[in-house]
């Protein structure tokens, strides 16, 4: 007991010293354990000289046990490697590397009801901050697809797609989680107040930055990386060209999980990103919730039919019946001789077709030869 209460206090002071995302913390971590990694860092180890000197003005007076008493009291949880509750998924954080960051989160500071043990068949719709209302509304609708199946939507609680994601998932009194680049306690944006607020009470908000903490671009880029890491799939709708929805997309390919992309109008810039995507064949092309579910599913377990048109009647004529239907005037009937040289077919076959054709009601028979039948067959 002693042991793991050493770990968590540790995880924690390392969790408020040292920024998410950390590469040379999270290897050292992965290395020697946390307990090692903090002391080592109070040592000025040779390995860490350049985290300790970096570090040292958020250790001085560091308090674990208060940290961890202060959350509690705020209703937010730390979830260590080493709770049930750990995600397991995010062990394929351990060797990519995007942007300067990479690793597995010492912990996650997190806050509301929903376990992160349930996020194993969860999915990541992301895109643009500035959403089209087409955007919007996809977003929306695959969202609540994915809910309605039963899987955990997971984004990041941002204008835009992020929004219309989460409230598609709230629609259907799914499940879904919103991922802060700031601390749990945190607000951000201050507009989502009552998105963020309803998801904390039920459901949850996760953050690898420790309570208090305010938003930074490094930050988002580390966040990014969990977006990815905690889910089976990513969804990008809507994502210009230097976009941060691209990065979450990077780091799935790194974790090999499907990227999926909603393709929008070739004239909009919100959507080059996606397209480039699709393009270079690092994302496969979703316009619906149920061809998302086919990507993320278990091979052969959730098949879609291939879409086609409805079928018509001549669609169930045979080729050579076709064929004479083809040949078949549209206004002035014209013998069945002239049918069949136009056709190409016999003059007894022809006849015998169209005899078919009228009891079809495609064609018709007069003293004057044969005509379509109004109306015109599509």
């Amino acid at each position: 007991m002693a042991l793991c209460k050493d770990d968590r206090l540790a995880r924690v002071a390392l969790s408020r010293i040292v920024e998410p995302g950390d590469p040379r913390l999270l290897a050292s971590v992965s290395s020697i354990g946390p307990v090692e990694t903090l002391q080592q860092l109070a040592r000025s180890a040779p390995d860490l000289a350049d985290l300790q000197a970096e570090t040292q003005a958020r250790s001085q007076g560091l308090d674990p046990e208060r940290i961890l008493a202060v959350a509690a009291r705020q209703g937010i949880r730390f979830v260590t490697p080493t709770d049930d509750e750990w995600p397991a998924q995010l062990g394929d954080l351990e060797q990519p590397r995007v942007q300067g960051r990479g690793g597995v989160p010492v912990g996650l500071w997190v806050r509301g009801p929903q376990r992160l043990d349930t996020l194993g068949g969860s999915v990541a719709v992301v895109g643009a901050r500035t959403a089209t209302g087409y955007g919007a509304c996809v977003a929306g609708d695959i969202a609540a697809a994915v809910a309605s199946a039963g899987r955990p939507v997971v984004s990041g609680a941002a204008f835009g797609i992020d929004q219309a994601a989460h409230r598609g998932a709230l629609g259907t009194d799914g499940s879904t989680l919103a991922v802060l680049a700031c601390g749990a306690d945190r607000i951000y944006p201050e507009a989502h107040r009552d998105l963020i607020e309803h998801l904390a009470a039920h459901h949850a908000v996760v953050s690898e930055s420790p309570p208090g903490w305010s938003p930074m671009r490094v930050r988002f880029l580390s966040r990014n990386r969990l977006i990815a890491a905690l889910t089976t799939g990513t969804v990008v709708v809507e994502a210009a060209l230097r976009s941060g929805a691209l990065n979450t997309a990077n780091w799935a390919q790194q974790l090999n999980r499907p990227v999926m992309g909603v393709p929008g109008p070739v004239t909009s810039a919100q959507s080059q990103g996606v397209h480039q995507l699709v393009r270079a064949g690092a994302a496969g092309l979703v316009t619906t919730g149920p061809e998302v579910l086919e990507m993320v599913a278990e091979s052969g377990q959730y098949l879609l039919e291939i879409p086609r048109g409805p079928e018509t009647l001549r669609d169930r004529l045979d080729p050579v019946d076709r064929q004479v239907l083809d040949a078949v005037p549209v206004s002035r009937a014209v013998p069945s001789v002239s049918i069949a040289r136009t056709a190409g077919v016999g003059p007894g076959t022809t006849d015998a077709v169209l005899v078919r054709l009228q009891e079809a009601g495609l064609v018709r028979g007069d003293g004057n030869g044969w005509r379509l039948a109004a109306p015109a067959l599509p």
